[in-house]
């Protein structure tokens, strides 16, 4: 359980850092609404930039505690819960605005393992 958890961790942190660090410019088929730039799906949400730069930057650090909690085990639950929350309202977001149900699946995917983190460290502390 501890490696699944671990792996997990690890997923979720090297996925949301990909997106904001690497894609955050590129298109892809699940942004919101008619959006090629996560500027762009930030503002089809009306949230405004500050928001956007906000939620980006604690998403990475949590992302970076993900990680370091495969070393340091006690600041995984939060980041999973934290992350989890995040990804809770991305996929209601997508929800207000309209999209297909298939443009809110990675942030589901990532809800659901931010979940299964959450549960597999309180189980093994």
């Amino acid at each position: 359980m501890e490696f699944l958890r671990m792996l997990l961790q690890v997923v979720v942190a090297l996925t949301i850092l990909n997106v904001w660090l690497i894609r955050a410019n590129r298109a892809t088929p699940y942004r919101g609404g008619n959006a090629t730039t996560l500027a762009e799906e930030f503002s089809v949400y009306g949230l405004s930039r500050p928001v956007m730069l906000g939620v980006g930057a604690l998403k990475v650090s949590l992302s970076l505690l993900l990680l370091i909690g495969v070393w340091y085990r006690p600041v995984v639950p939060a980041a999973a819960a934290l992350m989890g929350a995040i990804m809770a309202v991305a996929v209601l977001l997508h929800f207000k605005v309209g999209d297909p149900l298939v443009r809110s699946m990675p942030a589901s995917c990532m809800l659901i393992l931010c979940v299964a983190v959450f549960m597999l460290a309180q189980a093994t502390q």
